[in-house]
């Protein structure tokens, strides 16, 4: 079985749970930038939910199937299909995303999974290197992907997964982050003020414009480790946040870093979007990372009765 691009879309690659496991060579786990819509739209369609999925970029390719199959869409949503919800899809029939209503990047599983080849582990496409999901590069019309055969079939009805179980996604959302090494060096004035987001965002990062951020020291820092969620700052003092295609170290002062539940937040926003920063302790992110797993537990039980 495969599936067949009809039309891209903007950015749509192939990214799974990522390569972990490599960063001392210098290569980032990478994968979904929204890990938690990839987890969710697989667990919809019967896949583990790290199976290879599409990750595009505001607005959705137009595929096409050579069989039946069911697929979901996560993350962001679009005009043209709904989301968090599994849907069945006929051999033969074109299937269009559009552009995205809200957020920025969608996810779209395919019950079986894209069976494209791992490397290094992992199906992931780190544009950087050219590596892994389909040539190491960006979809492209035309292009055919191998799909897995599915393991599990279920029954396709009119529901979808309860909007409580969703991250609190927003075109502004309160970002809730914990202390970096450096933070100490910066005003609070970067806890009260708002942050633009420019048009230099990609699967690396996104670069924020705000009041400028002052360091009180004038030394240089070596470079250091840094990941996804990380919030550096520039001399320019314009904070950026790292996303999931990050480097591996880096030599800015660390501000802060995003907890893990809102780093989907932070993969869904878009030129424009505003952020606020609120500092929580690591046993809160920790709390609050347990609650979330909690929840997709919950729901993976509640999925598995859906399913033969």
């Amino acid at each position: 079985m495969e599936m067949t691009v009809i039309r891209a879309g903007v950015l749509t690659t192939v990214q799974d749970a990522g390569r972990p496991g490599h960063r001392a060579m210098g290569l980032p786990p990478g994968g979904a930038a929204d890990a938690f819509a990839l987890r969710v739209a697989n667990l919809l369609v019967g896949n583990p939910e790290d199976a290879a999925a599409l990750e595009c970029t505001l607005v959705g390719p137009e595929l096409v199937f050579s069989a039946d199959t069911t697929i979901a869409v996560g993350g962001a949503s679009f005009e043209s299909f709904p989301s968090w919800q599994p849907v069945r899809v006929r051999a033969g029939e074109p299937v269009g995303l559009g552009p995205c209503r809200t957020g920025c990047r969608g996810y779209i599983a395919v019950a079986g999974g894209i069976d494209v080849a791992p490397v290094l582990g992992s199906r992931s496409t780190y544009l950087p290197a050219k590596l892994g999901g389909l040539e190491g590069g960006a979809l492209r019309d035309g292009d055919r992907l191998p799909l897995g055969t599915a393991i599990r079939s279920g029954s396709i009805g009119h529901w979808h997964i309860n909007p409580s179980l969703l991250p609190a996604y927003s075109a502004s959302p309160v970002l809730r982050v914990i202390r970096g090494a450096q933070a100490e060096e910066f005003d609070s004035v970067w806890l009260k003020a708002e942050f633009k987001v420019t048009s230099k965002f990609d699967r690396m990062g996104l670069r924020l414009n705000g009041p400028k951020l002052a360091r009180t020291k004038d030394w240089e820092l070596p470079s250091a480790a840094v990941a996804p969620g990380t919030v550096q700052v520039p001399p320019d003092g314009q904070p950026i946040i790292l996303l999931a295609d990050a480097q591996t170290i880096g030599g800015y002062p660390k501000l802060a870093h995003a907890i893990g539940v809102d780093q989907p937040l932070v993969a869904q926003l878009q030129t424009g979007g505003t952020v606020r920063f609120q500092e929580v302790a690591l046993a809160e992110a920790q709390r609050l990372w347990l609650a979330r797993e909690r929840d997709l537990g919950i729901l993976r039980e509640g999925l598995a009765q859906k399913f033969k």
